[in-house]
């Protein structure tokens, strides 16, 4: 199975016309410069978007279409910086993705490692709560949200107990932030992928082999069986949903999940 990419994104874009439809809007888009952040910056940059990535650091040879700051996303003081520099600079953002996640590695709940457990919370949960808070005293009426959140919004695993949680939790702090600043014209939405072919499953698929006897492949494929599509969801597919939310077409739209899965059901 194919692995989705920079070149497979540019080439989705090419051949699909930007519309323009983001142009003057700026977005904060935090684990922007690797994996799903990254196509997602791709995307709202060929239509219009200009904007800041934050992620704690840049794959050597990537090419960003916008500025980049070093910041981890649980720490209050840093992303209030980064986030302040550039709005006294370019002028107040009016998108805001939050994708900086982590997936911890598998453990049953009687081995679950506590110290990993926290971790999985702050970057997920703390992480996506610091963003938002960052910027949403200064975000105009028309401003949009998306965060990154998960099938496992919505459904359990027995082998990611921490991160099943945190999932959840981003999906509560969604609705909420929905409802507080709703009334300020500020829509709040998440996305929920399901498996994406990034870089970092494959290395988790690698890396639980030996447990499960499947290699990459048969792993991909078991995961594409269990879909109504027969397919995978792409690292594209999910900008593409990104773009959606952050865009007039989902004017009517707040405080909702939209899964992105190839149809799990």
């Amino acid at each position: 199975m194919a692995q989705d990419g920079p070149r497979a994104a540019e080439a989705h874009i090419a051949t699909a016309a930007a519309s323009g439809m983001l142009q003057g809007r700026r977005f904060l888009v935090t684990g922007g410069a690797r994996g799903l952040g990254a196509a997602i910056v791709r995307t709202l940059a060929a239509h219009g978007a200009t904007g800041l990535i934050v992620d704690l650091r840049v794959p050597e040879g990537a090419e960003l279409p916008w500025p980049f700051a070093a910041a981890d996303v649980t720490d209050e003081g840093a992303m209030r910086e980064v986030t302040e520099a550039y709005a006294s600079e370019h002028g107040p953002f009016d998108g805001v993705v939050a994708a900086a996640g982590i997936v911890p590695s598998w453990q049953s709940p009687e081995e679950l490692d506590l110290a990993d457990f926290d971790r999985t919370m702050a970057v997920n949960v703390r992480g996506t709560v610091v963003t938002v808070k960052s910027v949403a005293a200064i975000l105009p009426a028309g401003s949009t949200i998306v965060a990154i959140g998960s099938l496992n919004s919505w459904k359990g695993d027995p082998n990611i107990v921490s991160y099943v949680a945190s999932k959840h939790a981003v999906l509560g702090v969604v609705r909420s932030t929905a409802l507080a600043l709703g009334g300020r014209g500020i829509r709040v939405n998440a996305v929920a992928p399901g498996p994406v072919a990034t870089e970092a499953l494959l290395s988790r698929i690698d890396s639980r082999a030996s447990s499960t006897g499947l290699d990459r492949d048969a792993s991909l494929a078991r995961s594409a069986g269990l879909t109504a599509l027969g397919r995978l969801a792409t690292e594209q597919d999910i900008a593409d949903a990104v773009l959606f939310l952050s865009s007039p077409l989902s004017a009517a739209i707040s405080g909702q999940l939209l899964p992105v899965d190839g149809g799990i059901l």
